[in-house]
């Protein structure tokens, strides 16, 4: 589900929302998601957003596409293949703004601490 009146995009929510259930093992690997229509419909947002979820999360080795069979949970540990995609973005943003790895991690336990 997509909380209109978070702060959050609705691409970050459904993405966060996925990776969690299969952290949790309330998706577990094989599982069949819904097709991009289907998702759309049922949440509410459009379907190039729903694509664009399905996209970033097979890039982050979370979903594996299998063609005309559909969008299915990864057989690798999804929350691992996850955070490693996140990390490697972050880490060329950083470097491309010029930070150095120092600066990136206090970039990041700031964030954190300004999520608790």
């Amino acid at each position: 589900s997509v909380d209109p009146a978070s702060g959050e995009p609705p691409f970050r929510q459904l993405m966060s929302q996925i990776v969690e259930a299969t952290r949790r093992g309330v998706l577990t690997p094989g599982t069949r998601l819904p097709a991009v229509r289907t998702l759309a419909e049922n949440v509410g947002i459009s379907t190039a957003t729903a694509a664009k979820v399905y996209r970033e999360l097979e890039d982050g080795g979370v979903l594996e596409g299998r063609g005309r069979s559909g969008t299915f949970i990864a057989e690798t540990d999804a929350a691992a293949a996850a955070l490693a995609r996140a990390a490697e973005l972050f880490a060329d943003r950083a470097a491309a703004a010029g930070a150095g790895v120092e600066d990136a991690v206090d970039a990041v336990r700031t964030a954190f601490a300004h999520r608790a």
